[in-house]
């Protein structure tokens, strides 16, 4: 659960504190005041009438000693398609996909983006040309130069106002606006588009449906009362008229909604088709902050799993004292965690803040089983220095605690699937499914590697 420490996403890390610190409190009280309660009463003897966990167990040794092949095999298998499952993860999901449709929030968002024009919003700011920057900068060298410039162009620009001296609030800029306003309006997923061209379009309504001139646009920026201002303008154009902004809301409920290719392509065309240059170009808004978390799961994944093995890893090899003995307990962890989010890819369930954490722990608790089941094997070594007969022993010992604590584990996750909000009944169900995985690969995989590889000889 200390991994999930190293992720770039605050909620993953915040929960990565509070299960660490859980765990440890849960061990001081397994080691101190369990103990002492069972220290109150007798002990109670109790012969099932059906074993079933002996049962489990001896099915999982039997598979082991006579079908060794079939099993490799299947886990093989198994971990070619969790490879190719895990290359078509996505982070790609709908914020309204979070929720069951019976609920009010799926309800009220897919009627916000019906009838209301969309719900994420998304802003893009585009500034001046740069060229526009660096011409103004060279006339106002020039006029430096001239001593009676400055009163015939004071008094010029003093009759243009902003449009005079602005790069986008002019009649030259006007067909610009409206092309990009036309363009963001045209895409399947944006709902209601406001911008300087709208407020343009308004103003030419106020005269008389002529087309604007800068006299006409100084003119009427002038008149315009400061209320009407602080509501058609300012919202869509800086003070100085070099910088506009597109505001617009996404629809959320859009099944083909695709936030990263989306951005990327308002991007791509607005340079490549509308002919702005990269650097005018902004995209921001909850849209894009939104997109940014789920694309950074994906790097916040391969770190918090990296950093999973590599300190239980470097834990194994100091526990067992064999480099051979730890590669191999790691394997089974692999397989379970490798499962979990092949299938995922398979489903094509995307990544979000909650199923990104599967992975983590899962392995952060199915590695208990590992450790338990290769202690006890090591011993039963000892015994006779028959590795056949001493896996059967382990599975028979062993093995009933490791099926006891992984069921119980399962049961405890599958409560999360009563919930309203989708990632969490993932989460609860994914979670389950890499504990079962889990324990069968410590009986059979890890089982069968000992019995291959006899690592326990190099101690």
């Amino acid at each position: 659960f200390a991994s999930l420490l190293i992720s770039d996403i605050r909620p993953v890390i915040d929960f990565g504190w509070m299960m660490a610190i859980g765990i440890g409190f849960a061990l001081l009280i397994s080691f101190a005041l369990f103990p002492a309660g069972l220290m109150l009463f007798k002990p109670v003897h109790f012969t099932p009438r059906y074993d079933i966990t002996g049962i489990m167990t001896r099915t999982c040794a039997h598979w082991v000693e006579h079908r060794s092949n079939l099993t490799l095999g299947i886990f093989v298998l198994m971990a070619i398609l969790s490879a190719v499952g895990i290359s078509r993860l996505t982070v790609e999901n709908r914020f309204i996909d979070n929720f069951k449709s019976s609920t009010e929030i799926y309800q009220g968002m897919e009627l916000i983006d019906r009838q209301l024009g969309g719900t994420t919003p998304l802003d893009v700011v585009i500034d001046a040309d740069p060229d526009f920057f660096a011409a103004r900068t060279e006339e106002n060298d020039f006029l430096e130069d001239d001593p009676f410039a400055d009163d015939f162009f004071a008094e010029e620009e003093a009759d243009a106002g902003l449009s005079g001296s602005s790069y986008w609030f002019n009649s030259y800029q006007i067909p610009t606006l409206h092309n990009i306003h036309n363009y963001l309006d045209s895409l399947p997923e944006t709902g209601k588009v406001l911008s300087m061209a709208t407020t343009m379009s308004m103003m030419q309504q106020l005269n008389n449906d002529l087309p604007l001139d800068n006299i006409s646009l100084a003119i009427i920026h002038k008149k315009l009362p400061e209320q009407i201002e602080d509501s058609l303008i300012k919202p869509y154009m800086s003070a100085d008229g070099n910088q506009v902004r597109f505001t617009m809301r996404i629809f959320e409920s859009d099944p083909s909604l695709r936030r990263n290719e989306l951005l990327e392509k308002i991007q791509h065309d607005l340079t490549d088709k509308l002919e702005l240059k990269p650097e005018q170009v902004h995209l921001t808004g909850m849209l894009v902050l939104y997109n940014n978390v789920l694309q950074s799961l994906f790097s916040s994944q391969i770190m918090t799993i990296g950093m999973v093995f590599l300190v239980i890893m470097g834990m194994f090899i100091v526990q067992f004292r064999s480099l051979r003995l730890a590669i191999i307990a790691l394997i089974p962890n692999l397989i379970s965690a490798g499962a979990v989010l092949g299938l995922m890819g398979w489903l094509n369930i995307p990544l979000d803040i909650m199923t990104i954490t599967i992975a983590a722990i899962s392995i952060g608790i199915a590695v208990d089983d590992t450790i338990h089941y290769v202690h006890r094997f090591t011993h039963e070594i000892l015994v006779d220095g028959d590795y056949l007969a001493a896996m059967k022993r382990t599975h028979d010992s062993v093995g009933r605690a490791m099926y006891y604590t992984s069921i119980t584990i399962i049961i405890g996750f599958s409560i999360l699937t009563l919930s309203n909000f989708i990632p969490t009944i993932y989460f609860g169900l994914f979670t389950g499914l890499a504990m079962l995985v889990a324990m069968i690969a410590n009986l059979t995989l890890l089982a069968l590697l000992l019995l291959k590889f006899r690592p326990a000889a190099d101690k």
